[in-house]
């Protein structure tokens, strides 16, 4: 209720005021990004791309010109003097450029700020001084050897390396760089480096590999020095067995890893700590790791200061040299992994003095923290799991059963520790994550344990925030926050499809929710990253595996349009929600090959090559008609991107196919009597709405069609995934608007609804709770729902002739089961607030349109609706145009 009393109170129109009158004296530049990270290191790009916002509150506030000034000097850059990259003043309001300086030099820190001219002409203050540092740029600029330990693929134990070097002289910057393949934790003279988790993030290893840069200046000491590093199997070396057959990938090998150590000293000298066969190995305490099932960890193994500079090392052994992994190894320019929130147990049972029972009180992906005490030898059993048996014991039926142990000594979800009599140990599992809400501790002498003593993580890759939502009906909260729970738990540098049974970058689970995570979080490098994945998978005529990255597997006859549009729809999404093409013209080729794929089989221009409406509740939809929609929405976006990039005859190509498809789908599923497709059922009407499938003179008849069908099955749901992506907008985007909330805000089976009043906390993968199989709780196919709520009912909307808000589309749908409704977004320009509330029979109706950005407000209801600005009646049949600033609407 706070929120909505700041949105219509006249506290909050008085405090937007002020801060107008602010932003009059100190309007500027802000928010300045780098390949769209914040002051990054370790950046490769050529030409990286520079992105900024005006922050000026002024209604119509406006950029008329921009320069931008890059240099290595930041006092020269400071007072206006760019030695490397210095544009002239620029008339124009974008805020998203490449660079088209002089060729970035490796492993140097440049400088850069933006002069902003507003709509009068008038030159606003500097921006502050931003900064991007390069990495390696070129392979040649390696200087390490890859190494390993020159153990079989099959060994358990986790190898450690280090080595000594010294320092004699004054240090002004030193830099690392790892690249590994498997995973890696690094120390310098005993300390950890860093805050990432599970990196370098997941790729096709025989294909490309990433490398991480840090900053280690204040690590590192005069005199004698130490690194240490440590690595994880992760999907490198996968060793357990499940049906995806990981551990018969082509990359598998032992892990190994490439360090350079770049140490610049104040006398303008420079040297390279690297690998090579001086250093040594041993193994330790992690006697095994798997990113999909555990690891095993022996505190009696233990190597007090293996990572300090005066180690004992002598009886460790010799590393050996290895060829590296792949021909590309490149930068890791994204947001990494992390231990992003810590969660105390909610509550703890006691069977017996061996075996206690922890909830978490919600569903997450991660791990445990769990300090423990007890006699040398004891062996303590960390089993994580989503549901409880009757008995309150975990119950992990619904998540292991495409495991395939071949004995019992690698369990599912479980983490093994020995303990050694010293005192308490502390463990938190270092290559592994699980999906869970309890843990059950059992041990094999009796422990005793208390409810402080397990502490839980939530994991992800640690993306910011981007959207909220909040509303007069707590439901609609509830599953704000539960969709948002389940897009973190399986955003892990890829998105997957759930963290506990799979982990895998399901493709449709991806582009099924790839709106959801983009209205609500800034992902845009996680999303680039996996459609590096993509073109690294891609078979040379076109085909791509519905897992991504894949050891093999996925590469079959169902892995089609509806599933592998990622290819199409993720780069269409990130030039619509950022305004930037660079994923669209690195995945043009990609893109034309699949759509030219699928067009060679399917001549008549419908296809059959698809999955289908995955988990419906009853009703099935013609596996033809789905997975053509889906070749038709590929065809349109190439040739939407051909026109972009000034390509004529792809234009003219494609532009043409699509209409073919289109035409092919109406001509045998389209009932232009009935205004029906197919059957008729809920999926196969909400797809051709969806998709601008549907001629425009029919849209209107064929949405009062769906809604007549939605209510003949009893107001809810009756889709699977493909009809879960499109009913909700299907419905508010053609007049239904109050049907769609009554789906959204249904709280009986079947329905998103029905998963929260019994105790979700993520979205499930099944519609009902009780289903034999496909039933992980916590999924992310089914998340259109968290996208939904930003457009069907605030209506933030992205302007296709306008793409990353830089005009936005506001509209609305003010139903009549709320009392209030306030939604957000962060976009590329800044904040746009959409939020209305009911008073009696008049809404009120708030906007706030960021600087350099305008909006068009479609408002719902009747022409007879009358709408009022500041006192004054406007013209609410059309749009109503509005540049930036903040509005209150009254509409009675």
């Amino acid at each position: 209720m706070r929120l909505k009393f700041l949105l219509i109170c006249p506290a909050f129109l008085l405090f937007l005021f002020c801060q107008k009158i602010t932003a009059q004296t100190n309007a500027h530049a802000i928010n300045l990004n780098c390949e769209h990270l914040y002051n990054p290191l370790g950046i490769d790009a050529a030409n990286p791309r520079l992105t900024w916002m005006l922050d000026d509150r002024q209604n119509g506030a406006q950029q008329s010109a921009y320069q931008l000034i890059v240099g290595t000097d930041s006092a020269a850059v400071a007072s206006g003097r760019g030695i490397t990259w210095s544009t002239v003043k620029i008339t124009s309001s974008e805020n998203l450029v490449a660079y088209k300086g002089k060729p970035l030099q490796p492993f140097t820190k440049y400088f850069w700020r933006v002069q902003l001219w507003d709509r009068q002409g008038k030159k606003l203050a500097p921006s502050a001084l931003a900064s991007f540092e390069t990495g390696m740029i070129s392979q040649r600029n390696w200087r390490g050897a890859w190494i390993s330990d020159n153990k079989s693929v099959d060994a358990k134990p986790a190898p450690y390396f280090r080595q000594t070097f010294k320092i004699g002289k004054k240090i002004r910057s030193a830099k690392a760089y790892i690249a590994v393949a498997g995973l890696y934790e690094m120390y310098i003279n005993g300390k950890k480096i860093g805050n990432h988790r599970l990196d370098p993030m997941y790729t096709r290893f025989d294909r490309r590999n990433l490398y991480v840069t840090y900053d280690v200046t204040a690590n590192l000491q005069e005199g004698k020095n130490a690194i240490g590093v440590l690595l994880g199997n992760g999907w490198y070396n996968h060793q357990s067995l499940a049906v995806w057959n990981f551990d018969r990938a082509p990359w598998r090998q032992r892990p190994a890893f490439c360090l350079d150590m770049r140490i610049t000293y104040t006398d303008g000298t420079t040297e390279v700590v690297s690998t090579d066969d001086t250093w040594k190995t041993q193994t330790g305490p992690i006697i095994f790791n798997s990113i999909y099932t555990g690891e095993h960890y022996d505190s009696r193994l233990e190597i007090p200061g293996w990572n300090t500079a005066d180690f004992d090392d002598k009886s460790w052994k010799d590393v050996t040299l290895r060829a590296a992994p792949s021909k590309q190894i490149v930068s890791q320019a994204m947001q990494p992994i992390r231990n992003v929130e810590e969660i105390v147990a909610k509550s703890i049972v006691k069977f017996d003095d061996s075996t206690y029972v922890l909830d978490m009180g919600r569903n997450i992906a991660g791990v445990t923290k769990v300090k423990l005490n007890g006699e040398s030898g004891t062996i303590v059993k960390i089993k994580h799991g989503e549901r409880l048996y009757k008995n309150g014991h975990v119950d992990m039926s619904n998540i292991d059963v495409y495991y395939r142990p071949k004995d019992k000594n690698d369990p599912f979800q479980t983490d093994i520790v020995t303990l050694n009599g010293k005192g308490p140990v502390e463990f938190m599992p270092r290559f592994n994550y699980k999906g869970f809400q309890y843990v059950e501790i059992t041990s094999s002498k009796p422990l005793t344990l208390n409810k402080e003593d397990v502490t839980a993580y939530f994991m992800h890759s640690d993306v910011s925030a981007a959207g909220r939502v909040s509303s007069s009906n707590p439901l609609i909260d509830k599953l704000w926050s539960a969709t948002n729970n389940s897009y973190l738990s399986n955003l892990f540098g890829y998105p997957t499809d759930c963290p506990q049974r799979e982990k895998n970058g399901w493709t449709g689970d991806g582009h099924f929710a790839v709106e959801t995570g983009l209205y609500n979080f800034d992902g845009i490098t996680i999303y680039e990253k996996w459609l590096a994945d993509h073109r690294d998978e891609q078979q040379p005529n076109g085909v791509l595996p519905d897992i991504i990255p894949t050891g093999g597997w996925g590469y079959g006859r169902a892995n089609g349009t509806d599933w592998t549009s990622t290819i199409a729809i993720i780069p269409w999404n990130l030039y619509m929600f950022y305004g930037d093409n660079r994923a669209l013209s690195d995945n043009y080729s990609n893109i034309k090959a699949y759509v030219n794929y699928v067009s060679g089989i399917s001549p008549d221009g419908l296809t059959t090559f698809g999955r289908g409406d995955w988990v419906p509740v009853k009703s099935s939809s013609a596996l033809e008609y789905t997975s053509s929609i889906y070749f038709y929405v590929d065809a349109n976006i190439l040739a939407k991107a051909a026109k972009l990039f000034g390509n004529k005859q792809d234009y003219s190509y494609y532009s043409a196919l699509a209409a073919k498809i289109k035409q092919a789908i109406n001509n045998k599923y389209f009932n232009k009597q009935t205004c029906l497709y197919g059957s008729g059922v809920q999926t196969e009407l909400s797809m051709a709405l969806q998709w601008g499938i549907v001629p425009d003179q029919y849209r209107a008849r064929l949405a009062e069609n769906l809604a007549k069908r939605v209510a003949a099955d009893g107001m809810h749901l009756d889709v699977g995934v493909l009809g879960a992506k499109a009913i909700l907008n299907a419905l508010s985007d053609n007049g239904q608007g109050e049907t769609a909330y009554k789906l959204a805000a249904q709280d009986t089976y079947p329905s998103w609804g029905w998963w929260i009043v019994n105790g979700a906390t993520t979205l499930y993968e099944n519609w009902d709770i009780n289903a034999a199989r496909d039933i992980s709780l916590n999924h992310m196919m089914f998340g259109e729902i968290g996208g939904w709520f930003f457009k069907g009912l605030g209506g933030i909307k992205p302007d296709e002739q306008h793409p990353g808000f830089k005009n936005v589309l506001l509209q609305p749908n003010f139903v009549s089961g709320l009392d209030y409704f306030n939604a957000s977004h962060d976009g590329p320009y800044g904040k746009i607030v959409s939020s209305w509330a009911r008073t009696g029979n008049t809404i009120t109706y708030n906007v706030i349109i960021p600087a350099n950005s305008s909006a068009a407000i479609r408002f719902p209801g009747k022409a007879a609706t009358k709408v009022y600005l500041n006192g004054t009646r406007i013209n609410s049949i059309a749009d109503y145009k509005i540049n930036a600033g903040s509005y209150r609407f009254e509409i009675k």
